[in-house]
């Protein structure tokens, strides 16, 4: 197959829709399908890195209803986007959350292939998410005209776009590289890390708050904060009015340093408050034997079944929170059933098995409408 996947975010930005996006691109290249990624020229990049792409407009910055940041692109030339759409005849063109402005509606206007459209986000329940809505949703319907097949990446994903089209939507959850994320484990130390972009949905701010009263009785026990974001300055100080004496911030880190950091924490915590629909972190954590504190937004919900709802908790109630902490640091037997829990849960997402579930969306899809 022919197969055009489009990525309205910068692939210079690193993030849980490009990643998937990549993954696939190298998946199903493999198995030997033409694939191309589609997707705006970064700032200062250099089309020639990847001959596998094709840049369109230039990236701009655009802040999502989820409050978080990324780059994005409309097409200026529209005649130089037919003609590449004519030159390279998609069977397919795939489209990663279509409802980010512009570039997805001004191809799909011109594509002749079957389109598909995949919903990553959840959009929150806040009263500017409401207000944001009744701005999108008219250009969202302009959009979703074009889509032939849907797909979400979990339920809450699906939420909303199931609210403006009568299309069955498939879920497809996200994935990763088992062969990456994996148990390396020598020695677990006494550590508790975030990851994570810092920013208000993100909870960081009520881990803080939590690690203060947890501390009180684990003393030794240090809090590793990496990611950086806007709120950055506002939770060292914060750190800094709660005096808290263990509280290290990384700032951005490598994929390396992630992975040798998840094989040393006892814990991972990822409070997130809202605006998640699926929770790769969660899953990396699972992968490499961390178990895992985690917010109580219906994303993480749906994600952590079973053993996995120990992990749930609302990172607002401090008292809770910091028990919470406690209890799946200390409690051994606990730890040992929850990573055995983790252990065959996280095999159904990793990438060959996800990769397995588009391809043949993509054959059947071919067949119905082709």
């Amino acid at each position: 197959m022919k197969i055009g996947l489009v990525c309205p975010y910068s692939i210079n930005r690193h993030g849980g829709v490009l990643a998937v996006v990549l993954a696939l691109h190298e998946g199903l290249t493999k198995r030997g399908h033409d694939v191309k990624l589609i997707t705006p020229m970064p700032r200062g990049g250099d089309s020639s890195e990847r001959p596998d792409a094709i840049f369109i407009g230039s990236s701009t910055d655009f802040r999502a209803p989820s409050h978080t940041t990324g780059q994005v692109s409309s097409i200026t030339d529209t005649d130089k986007v037919d003609k590449i759409l004519a030159a390279e005849n998609f069977d397919i063109l795939h489209f990663h959350e279509p409802w980010v402005p512009l570039l997805s509606r001004q191809l799909l206007q011109r594509s002749k292939a079957l389109n598909i459209g995949t919903f990553h986000s959840k959009i929150p329940e806040t009263f500017m998410s409401r207000t944001y809505i009744k701005v999108v949703t008219p250009y969202l319907k302009s959009v979703m005209k074009y889509l032939d097949v849907l797909t979400a990446v979990s339920e809450s994903g699906a939420e909303y776009a199931s609210m403006l089209t009568d299309l069955p939507i498939t879920i497809i959850p996200n994935g990763i590289d088992l062969t990456k994320y994996k148990r390396n484990r020598s020695k677990t130390k006494p550590i508790i890390l975030y990851i994570g972009r810092l920013e208000r949905r993100k909870g960081a701010k009520y881990l803080l708050h939590a690690f203060k009263l947890f501390s009180q009785q684990n003393p030794s026990v240090k809090l590793l904060i990496a990611g950086d974001g806007p709120d950055r300055e506002k939770l060292e100080l914060l750190a800094e009015d709660l005096k808290l004496k263990n509280v290290k911030f990384l700032g951005f880190i490598s994929e390396e340093t992630k992975l040798k950091l998840l094989n040393e924490a006892a814990l991972f915590c990822s409070p997130a408050l809202f605006g998640e629909s699926f929770g790769i972190v969660l899953l990396e954590a699972m992968a490499t034997s961390t178990v895992c504190v985690a917010g109580n937004n219906s994303g993480y919900i749906g994600l952590m079944h079973g053993v996995g709802g120990l992990s749930i908790v609302n990172p607002e109630d401090t008292p809770e929170f910091a028990r919470r902490l406690d209890l799946l640091l200390h409690e051994t037997s606990l730890r040992k059933i929850w990573k055995s829990w983790a252990h065959n849960y996280v095999k159904q997402f990793d990438y060959p098995i996800v990769i397995d579930q588009y391809e043949k969306l993509y054959k059947d899809s071919l067949k119905k409408y082709g």
